[in-house]
């Protein structure tokens, strides 16, 4: 049995942050997450792309920000449930839930934040009979590690700005890189379109449209694909076939927890503390639903601090919270560690 203060569902940046805010108010934090390692998306889809919108960092890579988001945590020494599911949630009593994983792994705490990010997602597969024969042997639906298409013949396919953004980030490192799209026109950022059009000028990617790709062939790995264009058919000798056409997201087993759902999000109160029709039990990031939701970063931090002040209060109703900020107050980690502004010099001019 695991005990902690706050049960968070979900590793990404949202829930990450959620534990920095609550070890603010002394409150201990734990994680389960059904990847094998904290992030969410940004670590399982695009580790190595760049984020524009964090405040403060005109542009962060998505592992970066990962990595600096747990050195802000870690003196709050989180616990962490990697590669299980959270399935069941059943509530004890008022202030008392128990969470149980697939792996059967029990968690107790005294209130829930759910920060699953899309929930449990899949990516949308073409149609090709064969594919699945050959997705751990050079097909991918995600780029997680671009060295290792380094010096190989890549071919994506999408019209969309992840299929675009990764044809220009490949084209530099690939010894070929092939684009195909349905339609002629692209969906992408007008930008990224702009610059594959440079970079098939200059010989760097080989741009086929409209086409499809309609069969994949190769003995122990994937050695060709076939590709329907027009009417006709021919084959392209390649080490790799990404297609990149979107997610699919799910709420999986959250979706049977009595929670209010709204379009598959958990529909929350944000004109007070972005709980659930479950009291204590709370929803941050991009699995939450309200009117006027974006589903940005920095908005599920602020979701995040606005929940912790809320349990707080929750689980303390006779203490007076006063809001200190951290360059006053510090940071006292839960390591012992104290971190604290420089104290101004204070003198007398005489």
């Amino acid at each position: 049995m695991i005990e902690t203060d706050i049960l968070i569902i979900g590793a990404g940046p949202a829930g990450l942050f959620t534990v920095f805010e609550a070890g603010l108010l002394k409150m201990r934090c734990h994680i389960i997450d059904a990847l094998p390692q904290m992030g969410g998306q940004l670590s399982e889809l695009y580790p190595k792309k760049p984020i524009f919108d964090i405040p403060g960092f005109p542009s962060v890579l998505a592992g970066e920000l990962v990595d600096n988001l747990y050195e802000q945590i870690k003196q709050f020494e989180p616990g962490f449930t990697f590669n299980e599911t959270a399935i069941h949630l059943l509530k004890l009593e008022e202030n008392l839930f128990e969470v149980i994983t697939d792996k059967g792994t029990k968690h107790r705490a005294k209130a829930v934040i759910i920060a699953g990010g899309l929930g449990s997602f899949e990516p949308k597969k073409p149609p090709i009979e064969n594919i699945s024969e050959y997705e751990d042997s050079g097909v991918s639906y995600f780029v997680k590690h671009p060295e290792d298409y380094a010096g190989k013949r890549v071919v994506i396919a999408g019209g969309g700005d992840s299929a675009l953004d990764w044809a220009i980030h490949l084209a530099e490192i690939t010894s070929s890189l092939t684009l195909i799209h349905r339609r002629n026109e692209f969906r992408g950022a007008l930008d990224s379109v702009e610059k594959v059009k440079k970079l098939k000028h200059e010989g760097k990617i080989h741009l086929i449209t409209p086409a499809e790709v309609i069969g994949l062939k190769g003995n122990d790995s994937l050695e060709e694909i076939v590709i329907e264009k027009e009417g006709s058919v021919q084959t392209i000798e390649t080490d790799y076939f990404i297609p990149l056409f979107g997610l699919v997201p799910k709420l999986g087993p959250l979706a049977d927890w009595g929670l209010e759902l709204e379009k598959n999000a958990i529909k929350v109160d944000n004109s007070t503390d972005f709980q659930t029709n479950i009291p204590g039990v709370y929803a941050v990031g991009d699995i939450n639903t309200y009117p006027y939701k974006m589903k940005l970063i920095l908005c599920g931090f602020h979701e995040a601090a606005i929940a912790c002040q809320s349990i707080y209060q929750r689980l303390n109703p006779h203490k007076k919270f006063v809001l200190k900020y951290t360059t006053v107050s510090g940071i006292e980690g839960f390591d012992g560690t104290k971190k604290q502004a420089e104290k101004q010099v204070v003198a007398t001019i005489g």
